[in-house]
């Protein structure tokens, strides 16, 4: 007797598939797929998408991007994802606050909306401003790629897999806490899900301008530019530099795709005071680019910092990128009261915590005249021995480098924050500062460190791969009194500067009585005047950086006080409502400001 074969598909195969999610890894988008945003046409892909929520991952497992969307009342077998008749999550924002039932959700969501092409002679790329943490591109059912980083923006082509007319785009973004993630499992802001940043076609000449720098080399000369340019390929001509208020025309030979050229021009020089910024232009082919960019040097000599040869002092403040009504969702409208709340306080700089914000954050505070230091969250007790931990870490540090190089106001690249000092994460660490050293020479690296328990110091193997030391420290609070800060601060005598940049107490706004009682407002006010009485004569130390402008959503903060909410902001999180240790600290960076 002869047995057929059968060629029909096991409906059922998924169910028992663990491998499922294996096929759409790679290709993986990273740092060297970025794009130059400088001055380039866009077509918005903002409004209102389908989405679905999908917390057992059936997409991926059923392959929801084969399905053709059709009405139910057309399909030949059952489905579990219905996407003519889905809900829609507008982009950008996060899913957490769309409905109370949502607001912990961790898991996947599928957006997918239609995009009309028409031929012509451009290549077009899909730009994502930041989805966390984990997303996955897919063009009328085929998959493309896929990005890990919470916080970074990727670019992918579509050039090669659009058809004429109308194309289904569909994305999966997947927010869960992973152990293996960067950050960890475990952290103290809220986990937002979704596309939260703006998401955008790129319209591109065949060979066009990938990236460039434009900065001033840290010699001590404050006079000599140096100039980097990338092409798409790998393309010989010259580009064209032109900076107008400089009368400026500068050609770059351009070999293999790359070229640079250093050059001697008098400048007005970057600073909080005069936050001058130069339009510039550079041409290759049919393709140019243009910013504004602003010059300046930042270096340390010894324990002192220095701005343009000046010593420096940083007047900081911490900020989170949070809001009660938006989520991790930042406009410009956020930040431009968030500069505005953080110049009242006296600041000249801000410390973006824990991750990379939305790249007009820095363009803004170019025009504002204020300085930042970035960071990427290597966040507490990361995966340090594992080797993929490592490259997402080391890729969303150069995705965050690569997008803000051209930016006068970010000064420091942040590569971790309260990590204990173990053989993996010295390793870990240091190949993180040391590539940033690499890759970006004009400005400065640091770390927010713990310190040395035994010998009760700042001590950390890693300050030598970083320019400063970031000591996060919590007298007074989490720590009871301040004999301890006033004995660390003795027994230290670092090599290079240091910045407090954390420090503080919880307040719940209105809530008033004694400065012994916790959580009072004058508990808070009381922990800044005797920090600021015990640091301020401390000649190593050149910046203070309180812990922050405003309260901001932590799920694991769950006292009746707190209330899922992280209290320490001089401002409360609606972002008005003013507390008491404000004007201690506007006390005393006035008092900074006169002394200098």
């Amino acid at each position: 007797m002869t047995h057929k074969t059968s060629n029909a598909v096991d409906p059922f195969a998924h169910l028992h598939d663990e491998n499922y999610d294996a096929p759409y890894v790679h290709p993986r988008c990273k740092a060297r797929d970025m794009v130059t945003m400088a001055g380039r046409q866009t077509v918005s892909l903002n409004g209102d998408w389908r989405f679905t929520l999908d917390l057992f991952d059936e997409g991926l497992r059923q392959k929801w991007f084969a399905q053709p969307p059709m009405p139910v009342n057309q399909w030949r077998v059952p489905r579990d994802y219905d996407e003519s008749d889905a809900q829609t999550l507008s982009v950008p924002s996060v899913w957490s606050l769309a409905k109370p039932e949502w607001t912990y959700f961790e898991g996947g969501g599928w957006y997918s909306r239609s995009i009309h092409h028409e031929e012509h002679d451009q290549r077009v790329f899909l730009r994502i401003g930041a989805a966390n943490y984990e997303a996955r591109i897919f063009l009328n059912g085929h998959f493309l790629a896929s990005h890990q980083g919470g916080s970074t923006p990727f670019f992918v082509e579509l050039t090669p897999h659009l058809q004429a007319g109308d194309n289904r785009l569909q994305i999966n973004v997947d927010n869960r806490r992973r152990p293996e993630r960067v950050p960890m499992h475990h952290f103290d802001w809220f986990n937002d899900g979704g596309i939260y940043r703006d998401i955008e076609l790129v319209l591109l000449p065949r060979t066009f301008i990938k990236d460039f720098s434009l900065s001033l080399v840290p010699d001590g000369t404050l006079s000599t530019l140096h100039c980097t340019v990338t092409l798409s390929d790998h393309d010989n001509g010259t580009a064209v530099l032109v900076i107008p208020e400089l009368s400026l025309t500068q050609d770059i030979t351009i070999a293999g795709g790359q070229g640079k050229v250093e050059f001697s021009v008098p400048l007005r020089l970057w600073s909080p005071e005069d936050p001058h910024l130069y339009e510039c232009r550079i041409s290759f082919g049919s393709d140019t680019v243009t910013d504004r960019i602003g010059f300046r040097e930042i270096r340390r000599e010894g324990t002192t910092l220095l701005l343009n040869g000046k010593p420096l002092y940083l007047r900081g403040v911490c900020v989170h990128e949070d809001d009660v009504r938006l989520g991790k969702v930042s406009t410009i409208e956020d930040v431009t009261r968030r500069y505005q709340d953080a110049k009242r306080l006296g600041c000249n700089a801000l410390r973006l915590a824990h991750y990379p914000h939305h790249e007009h954050a820095a363009k803004l505070a170019d025009e504002m005249g204020l300085m930042l230091w970035e960071e990427v969250p290597v966040y507490w007790a990361i995966q340090f021995d594992n080797e993929a931990t490592y490259q997402d870490a080391h890729n969303q540090l150069e995705e965050m480098m690569t997008r803000d190089r051209n930016r006068a106001s970010v000064i420091i690249w942040g590569v971790g924050n309260e990590n204990a000092d173990t053989d993996a994460r010295y390793s870990f660490m240091r190949r993180l500062a040391d590539h940033a050293k690499s890759f970006d020479p004009t400005r400065l690296v640091g770390a927010a460190c713990l310190i040395n328990r035994e010998q009760f110091r700042i001590e950390d193997r890693l300050a030598d791969h970083l320019d400063i030391i970031g000591l996060n420290e919590y007298f007074g609070w989490y720590e009871e009194g301040f004999e301890g800060l006033r004995q660390l601060l003795a027994n230290s005598k670092p090599d290079r500067p240091v910045l407090i940049s954390e420090v503080g107490a919880d307040a719940l706004a209105g809530h008033h009585g004694p400065d012994s009682e916790l959580f009072t407002e004058e508990r808070q006010a009381w922990v800044f005047e005797n920090q600021i009485e015990a640091i301020r004569n401390i000649d190593w130390i050149c910046g203070f950086f309180p812990w922050l402008l405003y309260d901001f959503r932590s799920p694991r903060r769950q006292t009746s006080i707190q209330n899922g909410i992280n209290r320490k902001g001089l401002i409360a999180e609606d972002k008005r409502t003013q507390k008491l240790a404000f004007e201690v600290i506007a006390g005393f960076y006035r008092q900074i400001g006169n002394e200098a």
